[in-house]
């Protein structure tokens, strides 16, 4: 990788991305291959929301490659007390070989990153979510064999996961296409972004619209998440009447491939986002994706701290 950080998809080129996808799909055949690659590496992991799939799969990786791990939650560090992102960054850069940062403002995360001299990984911002991004790509391409040319369809709030997909799907190939309440969009600087890269490389431009069945409408993949996100907790009754009708039903499903598959990041809630029968049934792959986390964050902390190429 040619940059120092991991803070979206949209830092790397897609020979960059189709890289990472391939060592992921290597370590996760062969894990043994791996397992002393990163020794005597320690990650450290500032989190400032709750987690499992991003604390579990980053731990979890770094024993099965060798090396260790410090879980940092923010209320054990002087950040809580007032200490700033600048001084925890070179502070940090001296004891460990690199950071993930789970954090509430995208900001903090670039702060962290402009002050460490190593590498500073994205766990989760406010605005993007790449490691769940990279997953998501991963398990798209073991189901289809392919990237280029497949549908995913948004449905839902145009969150941190939204963003990473029309920024990382442009890069791949894929025909990205999000519904979302008016006053739920994605991101404009987002979607300009994912629109100036398609049209730069002639990929599909990406399309934004606030009709779930259209989106959905020979779908390869169709993909949700929460309508309520970590700090958005007092707009959750706001949001519920928002989202009504955005709810990814059987009926939804049926309109797209016949092979499609439904996909979401979780944690999930039955009965509002998606209904239980979908995302308990065949064609759902959420726990394909879950485990994906770990394969792909392996092939990330190798091309960042090890000497895999």
């Amino acid at each position: 990788m040619s940059t120092k950080d991991f803070l979206s998809l949209a830092d790397l080129d897609s020979a960059a991305v189709e890289s990472l996808l391939d060592l992921a799909a290597a370590v996760k055949r062969q894990p043994l291959e791996y397992r002393r690659s990163l020794d005597g590496k320690i990650l450290a992991l500032i989190f400032e929301k709750h987690s499992t799939r991003t604390r579990v799969s980053f731990e979890a990786a770094m024993l099965q490659l060798g090396g260790a791990s410090l879980f940092l939650g923010s209320e054990t560090l002087h950040l809580g007390r007032g200490e700033s992102m600048a001084d925890t960054a070179r502070v940090l850069s001296r004891y460990v070989d690199a950071v993930v940062a789970r954090v509430f403002s995208h900001a903090d995360v670039v702060e962290l990153a402009e002050y460490a001299t190593i590498p500073v990984i994205n766990g989760l911002s406010d605005r993007l979510h790449p490691c769940q991004a990279l997953a998501d790509l991963l398990t798209l391409r073991e189901r289809f064999g392919r990237l280029a040319g497949l549908r995913l369809a948004y449905v839902g709030d145009g969150n941190n996961v939204c963003h990473e997909l029309l920024l990382g799907g442009v890069k791949l190939g894929l025909r990205v296409s999000v519904a979302a309440p008016h006053g739920y969009w994605p991101e404009a600087s987002v979607v300009a972004g994912a629109v100036r890269e398609a049209q730069h490389a002639g990929r599909p431009i990406p399309e934004i619209g606030a009709d779930p069945g259209v989106a959905v409408e020979g779908a390869d993949a169709v993909y949700t998440d929460v309508w309520t996100s970590m700090g958005q907790e007092g707009e959750a009754e706001d949001r519920r009447k928002a989202f009504r009708d955005f709810t990814v039903t059987i009926a939804m499903m049926e309109r797209a491939q016949s092979d499609a598959v439904f996909m979401h990041c979780l944690p999930a809630h039955r009965g509002e986002e998606v209904l239980a029968e979908v995302i308990d049934g065949p064609r759902s792959v959420v726990f394909d994706q879950a485990e994906n986390r770990l394969h792909a964050q392996k092939a990330l902390l190798l091309r960042l701290l090890g000497d895999v190429s």
